[in-house]
């Protein structure tokens, strides 16, 4: 089922001034050094202080790589063949290339240096692992068959292919545009599942736009309507704090799932990725209530 959401090429803008964008590409820069330090100032204080630690150093480790191992520049040059109808960076086509796994090989090395214990012996077995097995094991995680890999190397793996795919997302020559029609569950750009939605300020002052837990683009899709199943009827919404809390939970009765929505008109320093990992026990209370998660966070598979 293809996305309401269509890209086309760069030369082919659509829609006027005050036009709702459809599509926020990923911005680079500081991208995974302003999560880390996110983590960090969430991680004081916390009663997970030490895993929100360790989350950051994985980030700072991203952001290492992506400075100095880019994706190479005909790997992104060649991305303009891609943009058409259909998710151009879509798991199920596009073609990998060896990079991914270079940058793994590279984050192996890096976080060594430090780890101990379980993570050590996660990275081991990881580093052990032949390139036709972590492909297995990447094509397994990029088609939600998370399962069939270990959690504890799943994070490694999901921290290489993120920082693969956000650079590629990041360099799209592409516009988008919102068709007539629905099916805005995943993300336009690489077909992944949302992290979290988030509730933006500024120019997008209200609007809501779902962010893609591979890939990271934004994707909007109006709010007061499931992100899972798009039904309107059964809709609650949840905080462990105030009304107007930073971090809420939307459930939704005709699908029993939910997706946490982050506020950044309380709180600026909001980062999906990090304050969905700090705030596990909203979600420890929505699966109390028979609620079941639709995202998944990159520090966070089954197992």
């Amino acid at each position: 089922m293809s996305s309401s959401i269509k890209l086309t090429a760069v030369e082919q803008p659509s829609g006027g001034v005050g036009a709702i964008s459809a599509l926020l590409l990923p911005q680079l820069g500081q991208h995974f050094a302003k999560r880390a330090a996110r983590l960090r100032q969430l991680a004081e204080g916390h009663e997970q202080a030490d895993y929100l630690g360790f989350a950051a150093t994985v980030a700072q480790a991203q952001q290492r790589l992506l400075e100095r191992f880019p994706v190479p520049a005909p790997e992104l040059e060649a991305l303009a063949q891609r943009v058409g109808d259909a998710a151009p960076l879509a798991v199920q086509q596009l073609p990998r290339s060896r990079y991914w796994q270079q940058a793994l090989e590279a984050l192996i090395e890096d976080l060594r240096a430090e780890a101990s214990g379980p993570v050590r012996a996660a990275l081991d077995a990881l580093a052990a692992l032949s390139h036709e097995q972590r492909e297995a094991c990447a094509e397994h995680l990029l088609q939600g068959r998370y399962g069939e890999v270990d959690s504890g190397q799943a994070l490694f793996l999901w921290a290489a292919l993120g920082l693969y795919f956000v650079q590629l997302a990041a360099a799209l020559p592409a516009h988008a545009h919102a068709a007539v029609g629905e099916h805005r569950q995943f993300c336009p750009v690489c077909a992944g599942a949302p992290v979290a939605s988030v509730i933006l300020t500024g120019k997008r002052a209200g609007l809501r736009y779902l962010h893609c837990g591979l890939c990271e683009s934004r994707w909007h899709m109006v709010r007061v309507k499931c992100s899972n199943c798009e039904h309107t009827g059964k809709l609650d919404y949840w905080s462990l704090e105030r009304q107007d809390s930073a971090v809420k939970a939307e459930s939704c009765g005709d699908c029993e799932s939910y997706l946490k929505a982050f506020y950044y008109e309380h709180d600026p320093a909001l980062e999906p990725v990090a304050d969905d990992l700090a705030t596990l026990r909203l979600d420890a209370e929505l699966e109390g209530q028979g609620f079941a998660r639709s995202s998944i966070n990159p520090f966070l598979f089954p197992g």
